[in-house]
């Protein structure tokens, strides 16, 4: 009897497949980087609310395609052993469309930082601001790629489930730092490391993670959101 997957279950495989993606292709590691990179860009400079949802988009579909023709690729080579121009046709064809979405992404990334590049020498002598929306955001996908890469490099577990750091904990205290930093209220933010707490306890009471991992993901997750913030105060 076919075993039916639940949604957690669903949703854990869509991640393992998006490592997998990560960890046998170079292309991908290159495209997560420069996420990464750019998501840091964006922060410092104070992209708009519209420019930060373009650049998602961006990164989005660059990832996407890779990851179809990552997919295209495997099941060309399953099927046909040896060379068939059919084959290389389908190959080029999927490569090509992962080169649209990049060059696309390039054009957007240009548009959007090519005036702010000049402003760098003042943009140094700042003053605190009151953060965006977006850089919560952002900050949160930052710390989401860098659990990723780590657990790539360490190859243990997938983003849900295992390995060196939680991907929960990262996540957990990067929402307590945000919300603390946000508020500046006493007890909101003891409220929200209450509940980050409860995360990291859940983690290690159902053997998902060791003590090492949950420490060592929740130092991760609030080292990178106050670096975020930091960036945005200009």
């Amino acid at each position: 009897m076919k075993h039916k997957r639940n949604l957690i279950e669903s949703f854990n495989d869509a991640i393992d497949g998006l490592i997998q993606a990560f960890r046998s292709e170079r292309n991908m590691k290159i495209h997560l980087v420069i996420a990464l990179l750019v998501l840091l860009a964006a922060i410092f400079y104070h992209l708009s609310r519209i420019e930060f949802i373009l650049l998602v988009i961006a990164i989005t579909l660059v990832v996407a395609a890779e990851m179809i023709n990552t997919a295209i690729e495997t099941i060309v080579d399953m099927i046909k052993k040896d060379y068939h121009p059919l084959a290389k046709k389908v190959k080029n064809v999927a490569a090509g469309a992962v080169l649209v979405t990049a060059i696309n992404a390039l054009i957007i990334g240009y548009l959007l930082f090519y005036d702010k590049i000049d402003k760098l020498s003042l943009s140094l002598i700042s003053k605190i601001k009151t953060m965006p929306v977006h850089v919560t955001a952002a900050s949160l996908l930052v710390v989401a790629i860098a659990v990723i890469i780590i657990k790539n490099i360490n190859q243990t577990g997938t983003f849900l489930r295992g390995g060196m750091p939680s991907g929960h904990s990262a996540l957990a205290f990067s929402l307590f730092t945000c919300i603390t930093l946000i508020s500046g209220n006493a007890l909101i933010s003891t409220l929200s490391i209450l509940m980050a707490l409860m995360v990291l306890h859940s983690r290690y009471e159902a053997g998902i993670h060791t003590t090492k991992e949950i420490i060592i993901g929740a130092i991760l997750g609030i080292i990178l959101t106050i670096l975020a913030f930091q960036l945005a105060k200009v």
